[in-house]
């Protein structure tokens, strides 16, 4: 059995990002797949990689909030205090961007997503490299985002960059995007922070991409995928396709049903999005001619987990 690649030093990883490479970082939400995002090369790298297009923008993940005026030509009051209250945490603000911000990370667009990841060793990783890192998850385009190091090495193999290994991610979908780079300020994607934890600080914001909102990261329709097929079904129909199908297997909640292969996750919404991506990768990895998921609840608490489960589903080709 091969041994564990060793992870690099907080000094080694910041010597690979000086030199232009690229470096797999953990954040609370997903593993990333991190360059320094003020080197156009090495950002180039990271669309190579993963296969990602190039129109497609990246987010900026920086130590905190006296980094965002390196990277915001304009920062509205709400923005700092969105910094002040979430960061470091899971939300990514969407400002207008300095001139000096390559257009390598933003797609060619005028704006710049910004967030500082709550994950110790990559805050440490951050402070001590001293800019900011332009990084995606780190997967192929479209496809599952890894919420462990040994994800991240399934998904590329022998290419695989230097891993930080931080561990399985706490929260482990991607972070609430929020556009504060026009009014009124709207939620452009989904995620750990959900609208009501916003109004206080943002009373009008609205929710979903209308024609004038920036592109942002995971907002294509198809995207979070498995190569495995995928149909979402409530519980009874679940059960009844799975005496059907005997090739498939489930994603349940609560428990798995009798004489079903498969697995279960939490009827919780945070705890379910904690085990999501693991737990579509491990059925993918199982050869199924379907991955059958069970209907999640419809409240607010799920907004992010069916939205990602909506895109996956399209993704592979449900």
């Amino acid at each position: 059995m091969p041994e564990k690649p060793t992870t690099p030093t907080i000094a080694e990883a910041v010597a690979i990002l000086r030199g232009g490479g690229l470096l797999a970082i953990p954040t609370e939400t997903v593993y990333g797949l991190a360059a320094d995002a003020r080197n156009a090369e090495a950002v180039a790298r990271i669309f190579a990689l993963k296969g990602r297009p190039s129109d497609h923008p990246l987010i900026v993940h920086i130590a905190g909030i006296d980094a965002i005026e390196a990277w915001a030509s304009t920062i509205p009051e709400s923005a700092k205090q969105l910094a002040t209250h979430f960061w470091p945490g899971p939300l990514t603000l969407i400002l207008k961007k300095r001139s000096d911000v390559p257009d390598a990370v933003t797609g060619g667009q005028d704006t710049v997503g910004l967030r500082s990841p709550d994950h110790a060793l990559t805050l440490s990783l951050l402070r001590a490299f001293g800019g900011g890192l332009a990084a995606p998850s780190a997967n192929r385009f479209g496809r599952i985002s890894p919420t462990s190091a040994g994800h991240v090495r399934d998904e590329f193999g022998e290419n695989a960059p230097p891993i930080l290994d931080g561990g399985p991610c706490t929260v482990g979908i991607e972070s609430t995007i929020v556009d504060l780079s026009q009014n009124p300020p709207r939620i452009l994607r989904e995620g750990h922070i959900r609208r009501e934890q916003l109004l206080p600080f943002l009373p009008d914001l609205q929710s979903g991409l209308v024609s004038a909102s920036p592109r942002v990261s995971g907002s294509l329709d198809a995207h979070y995928a498995p190569r495995t097929p995928m149909r979402m079904l409530e519980r009874r129909r679940l059960i009844e396709a799975a005496a059907d199908e005997p090739h498939c297997v489930l994603l349940a909640l609560d428990a798995l049903p009798a004489k079903t292969q498969g697995l279960s996750l939490p009827a919780q919404a945070e705890a379910y999005a904690h085990g999501l991506y693991a737990a579509l990768r491990e059925l993918d990895s199982r050869d199924a001619a379907y991955i059958l998921i069970e209907q999640p609840p419809s409240g607010t608490d799920w907004l992010a987990v069916n939205d990602r489960i909506k895109r996956a589903l399209v993704g592979a080709g449900a």
